[in-house]
């Protein structure tokens, strides 16, 4: 069987000595979005950032497009194609919209005109207001800023930690709508959720981690039509 996209496959580690991920695997294919829930302190957010290099696996590897990328720092790994949206800090709040889509493009050196123009087709309302600064932005919209600076990169997988944290239902549905619109283009979606009922119903894959560990792996519609998924994680 072929290898996902990007895995980050039995994967253990930590910030300190204390393990807080226990052989945990997390997959991606291409053009597909694939949603990490569970309860609090379950080691989602960690699990992300053990994908994206930001703590020292003690075992397991991550692959992306068949390249062990586990020794890679977080800036190799953008080279590589990789995107990372934080959940908090996640823009530059005293610059303008449109500087902080530029500073997205750090690591190119072609013309980026093209790729604002799409991320300004994606996302409308930074248009509008691409000489404000994005300090000034609802919450929304800022999260539109950070995902928008993420694509300007032109990544193969982008990785959004808590994406719709603190935003209405209507926005999160919102942003949700523009997920799915970038997961059709061809890029892998990986995605940290605690709106777990509302990402699994837009997943390809979903992963539910208890403590660090797997609980429940598939598709999206599969584990909300699960009982047990249902009734523990979900509200019943």
């Amino acid at each position: 069987m072929a290898e996902p996209f990007l895995i980050g496959e039995n994967m253990t580690g930590g910030y300190g000595p204390v393990d807080i991920l226990h052989n945990c695997t997390i997959a991606v294919e291409k053009g597909q979005i694939a949603v990490i829930v569970g309860p609090n302190g379950a080691g989602k957010s960690t699990a992300m950032k053990a994908v994206f290099g930001m703590l020292n696996l003690r075992g397991g590897r991550v692959m992306l497009d068949g390249e062990d990328i586990t020794k890679l720092s977080p800036q190799a790994r953008v080279r590589k194609g990789m995107g990372f949206v934080p959940q908090t800090s996640n823009i530059f709040t005293s610059m303008t919209v449109e500087e902080n889509l530029e500073m997205g493009a750090f690591i190119r050196t072609d013309e980026i005109k093209d790729t604002m123009a799409q991320i300004y087709d994606l996302f409308p309302i930074l248009k509008q207001k691409r000489y404000q600064a994005a300090g000034e932005l609802s919450g929304g919209q800022r999260q539109q800023v950070a995902v928008g600076r993420a694509l300007m990169t032109q990544p193969k997988v982008l990785m959004l930690d808590e994406p719709t944290a603190g935003v209405s239902p209507i926005v999160m549905d919102e942003l949700f709508d523009r997920i799915i619109e970038v997961a059709r283009s061809g890029i892998s979606i990986l995605m940290v959720e605690q709106n777990a009922r509302q990402a699994l119903d837009i997943a390809d894959k979903g992963y539910v981690l208890v403590q660090g560990a797997n609980r429940f792996t598939d598709t999206g519609q599969a584990l909300l039509a699960d009982p047990e998924v249902r009734r523990s994680f979900l509200g019943g």
